[in-house]
Order: C-alpha cells, then sequence, then structure tokens
C-alpha cells in the first residue's frame, strides 16, 4: 500500500485531529486541530480552503451525498455549513441556548440531529429549513447518536439513558444502562422467531465463550432478522437493544484482559468487530446460537490499540495501534493481508478512517499528523497488441510489455483520469471531457497535448495515428499528431443525428473504427479510405463491442445480454455458446498460433472459447472452459493462455487460464485422467503438437481416436493420416489417402463429415460440391432408402428400380410387407433380367404374406429359381397352407421339405412316392408309425430301420413279424439297451435262460439276470457275459453263491475279482484234486494281487506240503515268486526247475523257464547268476544242435555237440543217445579225433550195451582203427580286447571275460558282425542270423516270429558289452 500525502501542520503539533471525509465521493478531507481552523484538502493532500471558527471545533459530519460538511465549535450556538460544490462556508442560528455537544447528518435523507450539553435536541431539515427543537430529551449532555436506515434517531447521554427518536423527535423506545454509554449504532442481529413474543431471552457474558443467565424458551429454530441498537457502557460491556423486545437486552462482557473497549463495527451477517485498549482484535456473531462465543481473536498490536475501522466495498478491516496499522480480509481474518509501520510516530497513533469507496485510508496521530495511504486504486486500464497501461497511483499510469520483455514506463499525469486508453505509440489519460495525451519516445514518455471534447468522455480508444473518444452517444474519430494530415482527415464525428440512435460502444483497431449503437446497427468505417465499408443491424441494441486486431471478427454483447461473434468480411453472425448474461468484457488472444481464441469475463469468472473457422460443420465457436477470477481483478491482455489482470493495488498479476493447463502443467507429474482432459482442451483450441505429445504420454486407443475425430472435423487430412496410422487404423488410412488429394473443400468435407458419422451434414456438403451423387451413393450405403429415393429422383432417376429394390428387401426384413410389394413392383426396369428376377421373387414372396396366395404360388412356379420355391413353401407352411407348400417344395426338388408337409395333410400316397428320395430320420419315422397303423408291419418295419429307430424295429420283429434272429442281430449291431430288454423277455418267455440273462445284461439289468440265474441255475453264464465290466458288489455277490454251492474254484475266483483275497485263497486251496493245478495258479496270482504276508506263507506251506504232506510241484513256488516279485528266490527256483527238467530229458522246457527268468531278472536290473547263464548257454547250445543238423550244417552242429557233451552230466536222460549223435556229427563234419573220443566214451560199460544197434558197430570200428585226424576250428577276436580265440570259445584267454554268444550258431559274438533279437534283444552274428532265417521262422532263443527284414545290422555294439558285464 503506497502513502498519498501526509498532512503535518506546524500550529496541530501535539495535539490530536479530529477529521472526516467526504461521503461517497471521498474527494475531500475535512481536518479541524485545537488551533480553531477548519482545513479542507483534496484526495491528493492539497488543500482546498481553511476558515477559522471563533472556538475550537468539537464535531462535524457530511451529509449523505458529500455535499455539505455541518461543523459545530465549543460555547457557540451556531452550525457552521460548508458546501463542497460551491466551496462556500454559510452559519446556521441554532436557536439553543445551551452549548452543543453532538451532531449526525441522516443516512438516508437532509435531516441533521444537533445535540445539547443540557440534553436537548435540535432536528433540521436542510430541503425545507425547518427546525424542530426538542427539549428535554435526556436530562445531561448527549454524547454519541446513530441515524438507522428508516430515519429512526437513537441518542447516548450522560444521563446513562438511551433513546430511540422518529425524525420528528418523539421518543419511541428507552432504555437505561449501568454506565456512560458511548459509540452508538444502529444494525440487525440475527435471532431466533419466538413462539410468543413475550418469551424471550437476556443473554449476559462474563467472559468471552461462557454464557450464563440463559432462560429456556419454546422457539421453532426459525432465523429472522431484528434491528438493534448496539452501545458501549462505560467501555467495558457491549449493550444490544432490540427495539422489537425493549424489556430483554443483552449484554455482552468481555475478558479483563482485553483491557476496555476502544471501538467496534458490525460487518457482514450480523458480526461485530471490537478493538481493545490492550491490544485485542475480536469478532462476535449476534445469531442467537452464536451470541457470546468469539469467531476470531488476534493480539494486533503489543501495548494499545487506538481505533479499528471496516471498508465494505474493499471487504478489508484495519485497526491501527503502537505505530503500525494491520490490514486483515474479512473473508479470511487470520490472514494478514497487510502491515503499514509508521515508525516517526513514537507517540502512538489515533483514529483510522476509510473513503466510502475503499480507495483512501486516514490515520490520525497523537502528534497531531495525518498520514492518507492508498488502499484500493480504480481499476482503469487498456491494452493494445501486447501493450497495456494501467493505473498504478492516483497520478500515474504504467505503460508495459510483459510479452516483448520491455522495462514498464511510469508516466506522471496531471489529475486523476476517469479513463485510459493506449495505443502503439501513445498513451491517453483524462476525466470528463478532457484527454491529455503522451507518446512513447527514445527519452521516455513526453506530454503531447491535451483534447477537449463536446462531452464527458465514457471511454476512448487509440491508434497508431488516431484516437477516438465516446460522449453522450457520439464517437470523435481525430488525429493524435497528425498535422500533416488533409484538413478533412483529421476530425470526423459520427452520431445519429435526430436522436435516430445512439452509439453505446466504440472500437479502434490499425485499419477500422467500430462501433454499435442502442438500434442494433454495427458500423465499420475504413480511416484509409475515410469511408464506411459496412454495417450490420442486429435485431435488439447493441451494447459492447470487442474486435480483433486485424478487425476481420469481433465480438459483441446485445442489449438481452447474449453474445454473437461477427465477421465484417462476409457478415457472418455466429451466437457464441453458454454466454453468461454477467458477462462485461472480452479479450482476443494476441498470440500468433491462437488466433481464433478469445476469453469473456465477469467479475468472478474468465470463459475460454474458440473460434473455428474451416469445419465440416462450417464455422462455429465453442466454449473450451472456464478459469475462476481472483478477487477484484479485471483482465487486460491475454497472451498464449496467460491472462494478466489489473489489481485493486494498482499492479498486474497473471492468472493461467485453465483452458490452457497443458502449457503449464509438468505431464511427468500428471494422472492418466487429467493427461486426458489437458487433451480434451488442447483439441479444442487446435494446438495439435501439444495435443501430439499428451497422446504419446497416455497411449490409449481412445485418446487417439478422440485426436483422429478432432483431425476429421477440423478438415486436418494430413495430420488425421498420422494419427490414425499410429492407431493401426488401416482402413481409415486408406480411405484418408483416397480422398486427401479431393480439391473439391465441399467434396472433402463431406467425406470426412461422413467418417465422423454427421450423414445429414455429409449430405448437406456433398450437394454442394462438384459431385452431388457422393450424397446419393452415401444413402445407398447407409440404406436411408427414403432419402436415397428423394435424392435420386432429383440426381439419378436411372437408379430408382434399384434403390426400390434394395428397399423393398429392407422392408421386407422388417416386416413391412405392404410398402415392400409397392417397391418390388417399382424396381421392375424391363432391362436388367437378373434384377427384375429377384424384383419378381419379391412380388411373389410379398403377395403370399398379403394373402394373395394364387399370385404369389403361381409366379413361384413360373420362376427359375430353387430358393425361391423354398422361401415361398416356407411362407406358406407358416401360414398353413401345407398342400400348396409342399407343392412348391417338391416343384423345387425339396423332397424332405415336401414330405415332412405332406405328412402334415396327411397325404401318404405322396409320401410313400417321395420316400427314396428322403433322408431324414424324422420323415421315415412318422411314416412308420402310419404304416404301423395301418398294419402294414414288414413296411414299418422297414421305414423304422430308415429312421434308425432300433427300438422299434426290434419290437415290430419280435410282436408281430415273429423273427428273433434278426432282432437278435440287430441288438447285437446296436447295442441297443431297450431292445436287448425286449429281446430278453421274449427268450425268457421261450424259458431260454441264457439267452435271457445275456440280453438282461445287455440292457443294463443285472439284478434282474443275477436273480434270474441264481433261479435257474445259470450263475456261471450270467458270470461270463458280465466279463469284466461288473462291480466289485456283482462279483461279491456271485462268489457267494458259488460259495453256497461248494464249488470252491469258481467262489475264489470271484472273491479275488472283488478283493477279498483271504476268502479267495481259502476257498482255491479247498479245492479237488481234479482242480488241483487250476486251483495252484489261480491261487499264486491271488497272493501276487494280495501283497500280504501272512497269505503268502500260507500259500507256501501248502506248496511245500506242509499243510497235507505233499509238497507240490516246484514250478508253482517258482510261479509264486514271481507273482511276488521276488526275483532272487525265482531265480533259485528257476535253476531248480530247469535241472528237474534236465534231468527228465524236458530240455525246451528247462530252456524256456531258464529264458524267462533271465529276461526278468535283466529288466529288473538283478545280476545274472553265473549257474543260470552256463546252463541257459548248454540248453540253447543242445536246441542249435537240432536245427542245424536239419538244416545240414554238420559242423555247426558238431561243434555245438561238443559243447554238449563236455557238459553231459546236465543231460542224465539222454546220455548215449547224445554222445552217439556226436560221434556221427563229428564224423560228418572232419573232426575225427574228437569222434574218437566220444566214441571210447561209449565204449565204457556202462553205455555200450544201451547204444543203438544201428550205429553200435560203426563205432566199435572207430575205437579199433582211430583216427585222430582234426580239422582246425577258426578264430575270431574277441569283442573286449579283440584277442583271436577259437569262434566255438566263450571265455577270453586275454581279457578273462565271459562272452556273448551268438543265438544262431553258439559262437562268441564278434563286434562288426553284431545284431540282435528285436523280441528278446539277446545277440547274433547279423551274418550268421540272416542265414538261419531263410529256412527259420522263429528266434531260436525267445520262439517269437521273425524275419530277415527285421533284422538290423548293429555299427555300435558298445551299450550290449556294457551289459554283458552287468549280467556276469
Amino acid at each position: 500500500m503506497k502513502r498519498v500525502f501526509t498532512i503535518a501542520e506546524r500550529s496541530w503539533q501535539g495535539s490530536c485531529l479530529l477529521y472526516k471525509w467526504q461521503k461517497t465521493l471521498g474527494n475531500y478531507l475535512a481536518v479541524a486541530g485545537f488551533d480553531n481552523t477548519i482545513k479542507i484538502f483534496d484526495r491528493h493532500g492539497q488543500k482546498v480552503n481553511e476558515f477559522n471558527l471563533p472556538w475550537k471545533c468539537i464535531a462535524m459530519d457530511w451529509d449523505k451525498d458529500g455535499d455539505t460538511l455541518a461543523i459545530i465549535a465549543d460555547k457557540s450556538s451556531v452550525i457552521h455549513l460548508w458546501d463542497a460544490n460551491v466551496n462556500k462556508m454559510s452559519q446556521l442560528d441554532s436557536g439553543m441556548r445551551d452549548q452543543m455537544s453532538f451532531i449526525l447528518w441522516s443516512k438516508t435523507g437532509p435531516l441533521l440531529a444537533v445535540g445539547t450539553a443540557k440534553g436537548n435536541l435540535l432536528i433540521y431539515n436542510q430541503q425545507t429549513s425547518r427546525k424542530i427543537p426538542v427539549l428535554g430529551k435526556h436530562t445531561k449532555r448527549i454524547t454519541c447518536g446513530c441515524w438507522s436506515s428508516q430515519n429512526l434517531l437513537a441518542l447516548g447521554s450522560e444521563d446513562r439513558t438511551i433513546t430511540v427518536s422518529n425524525h420528528e423527535g418523539d421518543t419511541i423506545r428507552q432504555t437505561s444502562v449501568r454506565s456512560d454509554p458511548a459509540d452508538i449504532q444502529f444494525s440487525v442481529m440475527k435471532t431466533d422467531e419466538r413462539a410468543s413474543p413475550g418469551e424471550s431471552t437476556i443473554h449476559s457474558i462474563s467472559s468471552a465463550g461462557d454464557s450464563v443467565n440463559t432462560r429456556d424458551s419454546q422457539s421453532d429454530n426459525q432465523s429472522s432478522e431484528v434491528d438493534v441498537v448496539s452501545v458501549a457502557v462505560g467501555r467495558k460491556t457491549l449493550f444490544l437493544f432490540n427495539l422489537n423486545d425493549p424489556d430483554n437486552p443483552i449484554e455482552l462482557a468481555f475478558q479483563q484482559r482485553y483491557g476496555s473497549i476502544v471501538s467496534y463495527r458490525w460487518y457482514g451477517d450480523g458480526y461485530i468487530m471490537i478493538g481493545f485498549s490492550l491490544g485485542y482484535f475480536v469478532v462476535i456473531s449476534t445469531h442467537i446460537r452464536e451470541i457470546g462465543h468469539e469467531l476470531f481473536q488476534a493480539h494486533n498490536h503489543k501495548d494499545n490499540l487506538a481505533s479499528i475501522a471496516i471498508s465494505q466495498s474493499l471487504n478489508k478491516a484495519a485497526s491501527c495501534g503502537d505505530t503500525s496499522i494491520k490490514i486483515h480480509d474479512l473473508s479470511e481474518l487470520k490472514e494478514m493481508y497487510a502491515i503499514l509501520n509508521l515508525d516517526e510516530e513514537t507517540k502512538g497513533l489515533d483514529q483510522l478512517s476509510w473513503t466510502d469507496d475503499g480507495q483512501l485510508l486516514a490515520v490520525s496521530t497523537q502528534r497531531g499528523s495525518l498520514h492518507v495511504f492508498l488502499t484500493r486504486l480504480p481499476i482503469l486500464g487498456s491494452s493494445s497488441g501486447t501493450r497495456m497501461a494501467y493505473l498504478t497511483s492516483l497520478l500515474e499510469v504504467t505503460v508495459a510489455n510483459p510479452v516483448e520483455g520491455e522495462t514498464p514506463v511510469a508516466v506522471a499525469v496531471d489529475v486523476e483520469p476517469n479513463f485510459i486508453a493506449v495505443g502503439p505509440f501513445h498513451v491517453a489519460v483524462g476525466m470528463n471531457n478532457r484527454a491529455w495525451f503522451y507518446a512513447f519516445g527514445d527519452n521516455g514518455v513526453e506530454r503531447l497535448k491535451d483534447t477537449e471534447y463536446l462531452g464527458t468522455v465514457v471511454s476512448m480508444c487509440v491508434n497508431a495515428d488516431y484516437a477516438a473518444a465516446l460522449f453522450e452517444g457520439k464517437v470523435q474519430l481525430h488525429t493524435i499528431e497528425g498535422e500533416e494530415q488533409e484538413e478533412e482527415r483529421q476530425t470526423k464525428l459520427f452520431s445519429g443525428g435526430d436522436d435516430k440512435y445512439r452509439i453505446m460502444s466504440h472500437a479502434l483497431t490499425a485499419d477500422f473504427l467500430f462501433f454499435s449503437t442502442d438500434t442494433g446497427l454495427i458500423q465499420c468505417f475504413f480511416i484509409e479510405d475515410w469511408q464506411n465499408l459496412n454495417e450490420y443491424r442486429h435485431s435488439v441494441g447493441v451494447r459492447k463491442i470487442f474486435p480483433d486486431p486485424s478487425g476481420t471478427r469481433l465480438i459483441f454483447i446485445d442489449d438481452k445480454s447474449d453474445g454473437f461473434l461477427y465477421c465484417p468480411v462476409n457478415d457472418m453472425v455466429l451466437e457464441i455458446p453458454n454466454f453468461s448474461p454477467t458477462i462485461t468484457g472480452a479479450l482476443w488472444e494476441t498470440c500468433p498460433g491462437d488466433k481464433g481464441v478469445f476469453v469473456a469475463y465477469d467479475d468472478d469468472k474468465v470463459y475460454t472459447y474458440a473460434f473455428h473457422k474451416e469445419t465440416i460443420q462450417g464455422p462455429r465457436v465453442i466454449l473450451v472452459g472456464g478459469t475462476k477470477l481472483p478477487f477484484s481483478h479485471k483482465p487486460l491482455l491475454l497472451h498464449n493462455g496467460e491472462l494478466s489482470c489489473q489489481t485493486q493495488s494498482g499492479k498486474t498479476n497473471s492468472v493461467h487460464l485453465t483452458s490452457h493447463s497443458f502449457l503449464t502443467t509438468n505431464f511427468s507429474e500428471a494422472s492418466n485422467e487429467q493427461l486426458t482432459q489437458m487433451l480434451r482442451k488442447a483439441l479444442m483450441l487446435k494446438r495439435f503438437q501439444e495435443a501430439w505429445e499428451l497422446c504419446k504420454l497416455v497411449n490409449s486407443t481412445d485418446t487417439w481416436a478422440e485426436m483422429g475425430r478432432t483431425c476429421l472435423h477440423h478438415i486436418e487430412v494430413e495430420l488425421a493420416l498420422q494419427v490414425y496410422r499410429m492407431m493401426g487404423n488401416v482402413g481409415m488410412v486408406m480411405s484418408l489417402e483416397d480422398i486427401k488429394s479431393t480439391e473439391d473443400q465441399n467434396l472433402l468435407a463431406g467425406h470426412l463429415a461422413m467418417f465422423s458419422s454427421d450423414f445429414n451434414q455429409a449430405q448437406d456438403l456433398y450437394l454442394a460440391s462438384s459431385c452431388p451423387n457422393a450424397a446419393l451413393e452415401m444413402r445407398r450405403d447407409l440404406q436411408h432408402w427414403d432419402s436415397a429415393l428423394q435424392l435420386a429422383s432429383r440426381l439419378s432417376p436411372d437408379e430408382m428400380p434399384y434403390i426400390s429394390k434394395e428397399y423393398a428387401i429392407q422392408l421386407e426384413f422388417i416386416g413391412d410387407y405392404v410398402n415392400a410389394l409397392s417397391h418390388y413392383e417399382k424396381g421392375m426396369t424391363q432391362e436388367n433380367k437378373e434384377h427384375d428376377e429377384a424384383c419378381e421373387a419379391g412380388v411373389a414372396r410379398m403377395s403370399i404374406r398379403m394373402g394373395d396366395i394364387r399370385r404369389g404360388v403361381n409366379l413361384a412356379i413360373k420362376h427359375p429359381s430353387r430358393s425361391l420355391k423354398k422361401e415361398c413353401g416356407a411362407i406358406l407352411e407358416g401360414m398353413k397352407q401345407y398342400s400348396e407348400a409342399a407343392q412348391l417344395y417338391e416343384k423345387g426338388l425339396f423332397h424332405e421339405k415336401a414330405a415332412s408337409v405332406y405328412i402334415r395333410c396327411k397325404n401318404w400316397s405322396k409320401v410313400g412316392e417321395l420316400l427314396p428320395q428322403v433322408s431324414a430320420s424324422k420323415i421315415h419315422l412318422q411314416y412308420a408309425k402310419a404304416k404301423e397303423a395301418d398294419g402294414k408291419f414288414k413296411e414299418a418295419a422297414m421305414a423304422y430301420e430308415s429312421a434308425r429307430d432300433w427300438d422299434n424295429v426290434i419290437r415290430i420283429l419280435l410282436e408281430h413279424l415273429n423273427n428273433p434272429e434278426e432282432a437278435v442281430r440287430i441288438v447285437r449291431e446296436t447295442q441297443s439297451i431297450d431292445g436287448a430288454k425286449m429281446v430278453a423277455r421274449f427268450f425268457l418267455n421261450l424259458n431260454d435262460y441264457g439267452s435271457a440273462i445275456q440280453f438282461l445284461v445287455l440292457s443294463q439289468c443285472s439284478d434282474e439276470a443275477f436273480q434270474l440265474a441264481q433261479q435257474h441255475g445259470q450263475m456261471e453264464v450270467y458270470a461270463d457275459i458280465i466279463g469284466l465290466d461288473a462291480s466289485a458288489e456283482d462279483y461279491q455277490s456271485i462268489a457267494l453263491h458259488f460259495e453256497g454251492e461248494k464249488q470252491h474254484l469258481l467262489a475264489g475266483k470271484f472273491f479275488q475279482k472283488c478283493g477279498q483275497f483271504n476268502r479267495a485263497l481259502k476257498h482255491f486251496l479247498k479245492c479237488s484234486n481234479t482242480e488241483d493245478s487250476l486251483a495252484i495258479e489261480k491261487a499264486i496270482e491271488t497272493v501276487g494281487e494280495a501283497k500280504d504276508d501272512a497269505l503268502t506263507n500260507q500259500l507256501i506251506d501248502y506248496l511245500m506240503g506242509e499243510s497235507d504232506g505233499m509238497p507240490k510241484d516246484a514250478k508253482y513256488l517258482f510261479r509264486l515268486y514271481m507273482a511276488l516279485k521276488q526275483y532272487r528266490e525265482a531265480a533259485r527256483t528257476a535253476i531248480i526247475i530247469a535241472r528237474e527238467e534236465q534231468s527228465a530229458g524236458n530240455y525246451r522246457n528247462g530252456h524256456d523257464v531258464l529264458f524267462s527268468m533271465y529276461t526278468e531278472l535283466l529288466a529288473q536290473k538283478i545280476k545274472i547268476p553265473s549257474e543260470m547263464a552256463i546252463n541257459l548257454m548248454i540248453l540253447h547250445s543242445y536246441i542249435l544242435v537240432k536245427i542245424h543238423v536239419k538244416r545240414g550244417d554238420h559242423l555247426k552242429g558238431a561243434r555245438m555237440l561238443i559243447r554238449v557233451s563236455s557238459n553231459i552230466s546236465k543231460f542224465p536222460s539222454h546220455i548215449v543217445p547224445i554222445l552217439t549223435s556226436a560221434v556221427i556229427e563229428c564224423h560228418r563234419a572232419g573232426l575225427k579225433n574228437s569222434a574218437f573220443s566220444f566214441a571210447a566214451m561209449l565204449m565204457r560199460p556202462e553205455y555200450r550195451n544201451k547204444i543203438d544197434l544201428k550205429y553200435k558197430k560203426k563205432i566199435e570200428a572207430m575205437v579199433r582203427r582211430p583216427d585222430t585226424t582234426e580239422l582246425e576250428e577258426d578264430s575270431t577276436p574277441c569283442p573286449f580286447c579283440d584277442f583271436q580265440l577259437p569262434e566255438c570259445e566263450l571265455l577270453c584267454p586275454g581279457c578273462k571275460n565271459n562272452l556273448p554268444y551268438c543265438i544262431a550258431t553258439g559262437r562268441h559274438m564278434v563286434k562288426e558282425d553284431w545284431s540282435v533279437c528285436p523280441h528278446c534283444d539277446f545277440p547274433a552274428l547279423y551274418s550268421q542270423f540272416i542265414q538261419l532265417l531263410e529256412t527259420e521262422s522263429v528266434c531260436p532263443m525267445c520262439s517269437e516270429s521273425l524275419s530277415v527284414n527285421q533284422i538290423r545290422r548293429i555299427p555300435d555294439c558298445s551299450a550290449y558289452l556294457q551289459l554283458n558285464e552287468l549280467e556276469q
């Protein structure tokens, strides 16, 4: 806040001053000192007048309009009146004989109240000069008083009474108080409306915040306002006197630490602000529910508080004390608005007073000086381009250009201006009918001239050369410095003349002068040509106009408070949407990139609008958003979303528009929702670069789509292409690529409107373009047939039949058959055969649907289309016209549909004719039922069979055709449950229980089958039939049955199946000798499944003969061990069994036992016992002898016989035959020495007599004449160490390994000639195995079928050699 001036008269020093501001205007300040003088100063501190009084001034007051100052002096009965308008002093004799002590003007009228030291009252009416003396109003000095807005006068006196009188001086209320009253005021307070007037409440506040003496009352909580007189009593309490309830006043007392009441003020909605002597500043409410409670309290001043003041227009409160003034905002008291320090006033401050308009605040001091501060400036400002001028002090204007960064220039002016105007090179200020012009130069600002006008100037505009002033409904345009201009171009007056119109507003751009009138005329004057350019007439008066800097667009507000945008270039007028009626002004955006953006503002809010010149909907104005305007801010300049505003303090403040928040927000800190909101604003403002960045940040399909739609709306095709490419919308990209080269703007806009689904707009644009047929094509594509037909009738009549057909198809689809028929008939061309056939088909269908069946059927029959016959048949079928429907189906070769419909109308002969062409089961079934009803069972059976209704086929075969064999065949093939039941019943009637049981089981009637089997001794049949599909309960039932019949084998078998292994084993061990072998096998199987040690031991005891003294065959023990997976025990048992088989001469059995055990041990990865491996090798060698001898390969047979004969003890039953064979085969193979050795053995006494007589003499001859020649055996390498050894040798002398042997020859294996049997995996020499399989068809080891093609040579046999080491 700025100090405007200080009054420090030397004659007043050392005493307190009495001063009063002129009411309403605040142009004058009257000050009285103790030296009997009155001095009048203007608002700039200049002394206007001074005059002397006979005695010291004791009171003065201005009337309500500020025209007259009334003064009373000590020891005088004269009232001095100073007229501010004529600067003249006059005197008025009061007529009172005693000294005057109080004077006060009425708030509403020309009434002056004067009180005297003896309590008398004078009321003087200045208008009528009438005096009303009221004697004895009080008994002592009247010290204070106040007028109400209803012209009631309240007075306080030293007699401690308060009176309330009317404007005639009659007392209407009177009350007494406990001490001297002071500072009496009128106001209203909030109270509760009482049920009865007598029930009031007295509140006495002993200390702020504590309420006492509260009497109960019945109230209905409705708040109302009542007139109250308030008075400070003894400077200690605040007394509230309710004029409506004078018997129940309220007295408020406060805490002693506050000190005494210095001053108080009412404000707002019944609030009181009180200043206390010890520096405290308190606010209370007079609402009856809140009374007595402090709403706010502050210790504003350390030592003392001298005065408080409130400015309602500023909404501010001030207190002074010590050496400072503190100012609070009434809307937020806790916040300190300003602090003014007067450190030079060491004696302290005295009284505070504000002008009515709140612009100036005066404070007097204890040492006799007076300071005036500027607290609110008139908000005067103007802008031109990016330059603005605004009032920064009462006599100072500042010119600034914040956009271009120019240093602000302060211009001292001669008068306090009423208006300011700024141009590119000048600033003008003025008041009343005079204006002063200043020019910007290199040396600063210099005053050019002042100009007087023919009336009081309301507003002024300035451009580079001219100034235009509006006064008394006229505008004067004149040059500023242009003396060199032609005289006729020096000045021009625009007026309505003869009261045709009154100019309401004007504006000046670089080239044009615009003005608007109360008749709605907007005139444009072209300065360069010095003539009117054009005019626009509005329906009502135009109040204000705001052109853009170029003058091509203009905003105006009419008398209805509606806003419009006017383009003088083409006289286009657009109504501004959502235009608030409170809007008082508008500003255009000065940023070159936002030429179409402007704001409209009122006292509280700024509305951002955007004018879009080119959109698919034509020029438009849209509301972008609103921004709250801080209190008392006036917009001066808008640039790039930043609004520069003038404030009451004479400074400027920037307000960032929320519509442009994307320019000031840090995107990285914003949420997705905020980014999306900013994107919408950017798109509304056509700030596509910022919108692109926002879309990339949000990166959602919705935001890109929104930007794409906006680009289409603004006909920004290239940018739209980029957006849809980012979205991956191939269809839209291709569509835009197709149209982007379109030069016709209307056609292009039509395409874009269509893409945006604004089809009506698209049609209008197409019709206005060079290709109006595009509108027709669009309507056809959209199936807007009515519109398409209307367009076709005008644009392309040849297309009407085709559109009619398409429309008819649509109408048929929605069920409007009457109109569909009409359009199908209109669609006939007699030229396009395919098209006409489609229309005829439609006529046929619609005729049938409309009831003209004959016409429709005839058309359908004649029509070549099968599908039409089907469609018409379906329609007729739906209408229950079965005969015609079937006829059409048959004509269309839809035999199944025809047969179905013939069935519905009972035309069986037709059905029979069509049946061979019908495959639908349903039709055959219906036909079958009909034939069965007619008693033609064979035909019915055939039809049921065609329908695959097997149950009915079986029923007919059994009940009517007596053909059970065919019925049984069908049941077996189809597995029909119901059919099986029927067959079962049939066999039951024939007492064929076995067959009956079988079919009962097949029909899932297990209980009935079981009972039948039980009754007729067919349980084994039943058991065989149910097989593996039965449940445990079924098996238990069968087992119990056999248990009852003492059939132990069968009982055990089924107890095993149902998992009752204990009972199963018990029954198996009870079996008779005839069943012994099978029973033991089943017992072993049972124990293997049970895995129960007790059952295992029980079976072992049985097999060992401990239970009955009869040991069983060892093979059972072997099988038991195998079943129990006890492979080592099984191996030992297998060796024993094989030995017994060998002893008995059953060499193949022994071989198979050892082989199976061998493979099992390998599978379980258990080491093969050497005895087992050797025995298997010897037995296998014996088996190979027979194979090779049979093949005639005597050498291989002889070699194997030599191996067998070397182990002849293992063949005790056939020693002599084996040795005999060895002698013969060795002899044949040329192994004479070996033959001699075995012949010598046969000559032993124990064998000699057993030799076959056929060979005996030959053998004896060999012994008598020995031949020791021997064919040397070939050597082959060891597969482990490559040591050369005889090919039949199986132990390598080099590496001491037992060598794997060939299952085809018995020789040891060779790595290079390795193969294996694919079944048993035993090795064989590949070359020898192939030879063997040429005559044999099974593997010599596992006896599985084998062929040459299954054998493969194995190049790497290392895995088999490792396996051989494991076996060893």
